[in-house]
């Protein structure tokens, strides 16, 4: 890739709006796509997201709309949308869509009733190919990101060029993209993280130290494991940035989401208190009621992510569902998860 390119960006939250910024200063021209006319003028006009990282001051190559016709002939475009939105908007922009144009998403969850990745349902939707397709995931807070702080991620395609063109796109001096064939562990990983933060946050509400939350990460990354590999997934890419990588800084930082969700539940409020408190999509909650569903497909164990979705869903107390955990019937941490993947490893 040489010189400057034609970028959309769709979802004009705080990811949205600081990957718009990435891509500006990157020398592209960076179409912002919002869906509330009054949230774009602000931007137009102050040069500030009113709602979102309102502190940062838009780069003068990013172009707030709420047009979609300004999408047309992209090279590029950056689905920062909510997880159970993903469809509705692919659809809605299928008539601007062209052949030509790559999709990156970086949304991190999995759709509520068919349980399906998001990759599965930008395919779907929109007349795509599958080398044309690719998801931005790994440890990344919008916030730091739009502060330049130095973050790394990885951007997975099942096409080299597809990902290397991602990579030339967004990757600057703070920010260091990696590539992977691996879509399914980056996202089974991206999602399935979100639940273990929503148990962090709940076991951090309960005042129950650090202890219980480094077993919650530790047996939680196991279970993520377990099911992505059962998926097609490669286990290795769980001890990389999409996997780890992303799950420690999710279940450890006050600026997530679905950490503070669960803190609120863990100090008492019912889960739909915690989400209206958050104001915000708290992708953790969809993702654990599907992560039920694929257990029962896949016929994987995940008891954590089980006793979340019991907490979230059943009403089940957060205590009780410590202490169900807590004298589950012994087992050996060693794990018998398959070594091999469908996923040729290609490049890196």
């Amino acid at each position: 890739m040489s010189g400057a390119l034609q970028v959309g960006v769709i979802g004009a939250g705080s990811f949205g709006t600081a990957l718009a910024q990435v891509s500006a200063l990157g020398g592209h021209r960076t179409i912002l796509l919002g869906r509330d006319p009054v949230q774009v003028d602000a931007m137009v006009q102050s040069r500030h997201n009113p709602r979102y990282l309102k502190d940062l001051e838009l780069n003068l190559l990013v172009q707030p709309t709420a047009d979609p016709e300004r999408l047309r002939d992209q090279a590029l475009w950056i689905l920062a949308v909510p997880s159970q939105s993903m469809r509705g908007v692919c659809r809605s922009l299928r008539q601007v869509f062209s052949p030509g144009i790559r999709i990156v998403h970086v949304a991190k969850g999995l759709e509520i009733g068919t349980q399906k990745r998001l990759s599965q349902v930008i395919l779907e939707e929109l007349p795509i190919a599958s080398d044309a397709v690719a998801v931005l995931s790994g440890p990344s807070h919008a916030e730091e990101i739009a502060r330049r702080l130095p973050t790394t991620v990885a951007v997975a395609s099942a096409s080299q060029s597809c990902a290397e063109f991602v990579q030339d796109v967004l990757m600057h001096d703070r920010l260091r993209l990696y590539t992977t064939p691996d879509v399914v562990g980056a996202e089974i990983g991206g999602a399935l993280k979100n639940v273990i933060a929503l148990g962090c946050g709940i076991a951090d509400g309960l005042h129950f130290g650090d202890n219980a939350r480094a077993a919650l990460i530790t047996r939680g990354l196991v279970e993520i494991a377990r099911l992505g590999v059962r998926m097609g997934a490669a286990y290795s890419t769980f001890s990389g940035l999409t996997g780890v990588g992303d799950l420690v800084v999710t279940c450890n930082s006050r600026q997530s989401r679905n950490w503070s969700a669960g803190y609120l539940i863990g100090q008492g409020r019912t889960p739909s208190e915690a989400v209206n408190e958050i104001g915000m999509a708290v992708e953790g909650v969809s993702t654990a009621r599907t992560a039920r569903a694929l257990c029962d497909d896949y016929k994987v164990e995940m008891p954590i992510a089980l006793a979340i979705s019991d907490v979230l869903f059943s009403g089940k107390s957060p205590l009780v569902a410590v202490e169900e955990l807590m004298t589950r019937s012994r087992t050996h941490e060693v794990e018998e998860l398959a070594q091999e993947s469908t996923v040729d490893w290609v490049f890196a």
